[in-house]
C-alpha cells in the first residue's frame, strides 16, 4: 500500500479533496493538491478553503506523528492563514514542520507553494494532544 493509500484510508476527507501525500515523518509532512475548476472561486482562483484544508490535514498528520507517550490523537484548536498569491493553475505543495511540541499541544508551520515556487500561503496552527 502506498503512503497516499494509507492516508486515504485513515483520513477520508483528504482523499475526497484529492490530496496526494508525498512524505510523512515527525519532522516533515509534504502533500499536494491539483488545481481543478471544482476547487475554485469565481475567476478560476483556487478556493482558500481548499488551501486551508490541505494545510490542516498536513498539520494534523504531523502532530499525530509526534504524539507524546499516552496521547491518542490530536485536534486543531487554532489556525491562522495568510494568503499571499492566487493559485490559477497547476498544483500547490504543502510543507509542514513542527515549531514547538509540549505535553498538551504542538505548534506547526505550513508553507503552501505554487508550481512556480512562489509562496501562495503561510499557515500557523496549534494542535492539542488528546488523552484518555
Amino acid at each position: 500500500m502506498t503512503l497516499t493509500e494509507d492516508i486515504a484510508n485513515s483520513i477520508p476527507f483528504a482523499a475526497m479533496l484529492g490530496i496526494e501525500m508525498l512524505e510523512a515523518t515527525p519532522e516533515l509532512v509534504r502533500a499536494r493538491i491539483e488545481w481543478t475548476p471544482e476547487r475554485c472561486t469565481a475567476g478560476g482562483v483556487m478556493h482558500g478553503g481548499a488551501l486551508m484544508a490541505l494545510a490542516d490535514n498536513c498539520g494534523g498528520l504531523c502532530a499525530f506523528l509526534n504524539l507524546p507517550e499516552g496521547a491518542r490523537g490530536t485536534a486543531t484548536i487554532e489556525s491562522k492563514t495568510n494568503f499571499l498569491r492566487a493559485v490559477r493553475g497547476g498544483a500547490v505543495t504543502s510543507t509542514t514542520r513542527p515549531l514547538h511540541s509540549g505535553r498538551t499541544m504542538m505548534v506547526l508551520e505550513t508553507e503552501l507553494k505554487r508550481d512556480d515556487g512562489e509562496l501562495a500561503a503561510k499557515v500557523t496552527q496549534t494542535q492539542a494532544f488528546q488523552y484518555d
